[in-house]
């Protein structure tokens, strides 16, 4: 520089050379003013925002929006919830769904009432003179005798199922007039409806009635279907109507109007899947809900009995006993029961404890959770019941399943409700559950109608058929020889 350079001069050319070291500093786009305050160079602008300005967050490395980096947008809300729906809906609507559910949900029912009739009978059977295990060890027998049952009519084709709907009916009929003959029958808790076998062992025939009436009755209507004479109310009554009719008075005679109610839900249920119009409907309705009620005004018991819904109190003379101390065992459970075996109305307090009201006792010991347990599982099986039904092409395997379905959740609705006090005592048994040979027999044989009909679906037959050994080991060796060499 030369010496005679004025300072004017010097300053000008110290400006530009600032100007030049800020543009090469600075980066475009987070350019800013210079700061107000002197700096380590004066004059230099080296900053790459304002000094008073305030800061931007750091962004994420790699220049991504989301929190993961790589460029990925950030997912929505409640997609992680939605994903899981449709996974569960893809898992629900597989096609061998309702065969698990109908094998899981009846063999955990049945399971479940092993252990609570123990539970339930063991004080009742001290009072008889009996050891402990005197109720468990005959349910226990008839539980494995039910399995083979239930084993057998799952693996029995439609058509044998069809071919037993008459001698079973006639069998069932000639069994329930032997109960009225002197002699043969017996009278239980003022019921003659059982027939003695010898030793302790009893039977009812009237509960093989509802499985008699369903599985003739859906032979009955598939058949009328197949000719298309279902359009026609004559055909569609007669003669499933007068047959229904017929087992209703044997089973009224030995005064048991539990059961004919139960089979009174099957006849309705049946015409229902047969598409009965609804002023037939409503006709055979109306007259059912007369004969009722003329039955219930005529008997001070089952007025009696009427009179206990939603009572609190045990009533005058203890006509409400039974229905009150339910009641008291439900509320004495909390949220998870006062533990297995140590329930207290089972010590004399509440009549059939093992029976008609093992749900309370349930209730008691295994509180809240133990009681919504049971009634998971039982709606588990009514909508696989209902699922079988409706997915059906074949007419006789709609009627039979819909029928079986009805008559299970019917009856567990019935005794629930008396056991809650919503509905009058019927004195029926929890289907699978309560204590009775004669029940369970012929309710685990419906429950291995409904597995064998799950079964006969194309789609859960394909899916059975590629989880046979054999097959699975084709399928996994042609899977092996089309992947590439080097490939584990």
């Amino acid at each position: 520089m030369p010496a005679d350079e004025s300072p004017a001069a010097r300053g000008a050319g110290r400006s530009r050379a600032t100007a030049a070291i800020s543009r090469v500093f600075t980066p475009p786009l987070l350019a800013g003013p210079p700061p107000a305050g002197p700096g380590p160079l004066d004059g230099l602008a080296l900053r790459s925002r304002p000094a008073t300005g305030p800061r931007r967050p750091p962004s994420p490395r790699g220049g991504g929006t989301s929190r993961s980096g790589g460029g990925q947008p950030r997912p929505r809300r409640g997609a992680g919830v939605r994903r899981t729906y449709e996974r569960a809906r893809r898992a629900w609507d597989r096609p061998l769904t309702a065969y698990y559910l109908i094998l899981g949900a009846g063999m955990l029912i049945t399971v479940l009432g092993l252990v609570m009739v123990y539970s339930a009978s063991m004080i009742k059977a001290l009072e008889l003179a009996r050891p402990g295990t005197y109720f468990f060890r005959k349910q226990f027998l008839a539980a494995v005798i039910g399995a083979g049952l239930m084993l057998l009519a799952s693996r029995m084709p439609v058509k044998l199922h069809r071919a037993l709907a008459y001698p079973l009916l006639m069998g069932t009929v000639f069994l329930m007039v032997l109960v009225q003959v002197p002699g043969i029958g017996m009278s239980v808790n003022g019921n003659q409806n059982w027939i003695y076998l010898g030793g302790p062992f009893q039977l009812q025939p009237s509960e093989f009635g509802k499985l008699a009436l369903i599985l003739w009755g859906a032979d009955l209507l598939a058949r009328k279907q197949d000719k298309r004479l279902l359009a026609q109310w004559k055909h569609m009554l007669v003669p499933l109507v007068p047959v229904a009719f017929m087992l209703l008075g044997l089973i009224m005679l030995g005064g048991d109007m539990g059961t004919a109610i139960i089979l009174t839900a099957i006849l309705f249920g049946l015409l229902w899947l047969a598409g009965a119009p609804t002023r037939l409907f409503a006709g055979v309705l109306a007259f059912a809900c007369l004969i009722g009620f003329l039955l219930i005004k005529t008997s001070p018991n089952r007025m009696s009995r009427l009179g206990c819904i939603g009572a609190s109190e045990p009533g005058p003379g203890d006509s409400c006993w039974q229905a009150v101390h339910g009641i008291y065992a439900l509320a004495s459970g909390g949220w998870f029961g006062s533990g297995l075996g140590a329930s207290v109305e089972k010590w004399g307090q509440l009549p059939e404890p093992h029976t008609d009201f093992i749900f309370a006792i349930t209730g008691e010991e295994l509180g809240l959770a133990g009681t919504l347990s049971v009634l998971a599982l039982f709606a588990a099986l009514g909508y696989a019941g209902i699922r079988v039904a409706g997915r059906t092409e074949d007419p006789f395997v709609r009627y039979a399943a819909g029928g079986v379905t009805t008559w299970i959740t019917a009856q567990a609705v019935i005794n629930i409700g008396a056991v809650l006090g919503l509905l009058p005592i019927a004195g029926v048994p929890l289907p699978l559950f309560s204590y009775g040979g004669s029940a369970l027999l012929p309710t685990m044989f419906a429950v291995g109608l409904l597995i064998a009909f799950a079964r006969e679906d194309p789609a859960a037959r394909a899916a059975l058929a590629m989880r046979r050994p054999g097959v699975r080991w084709k399928t996994m060796r042609r899977r092996v020889m089309k992947r590439p060499s080097g490939e584990r």
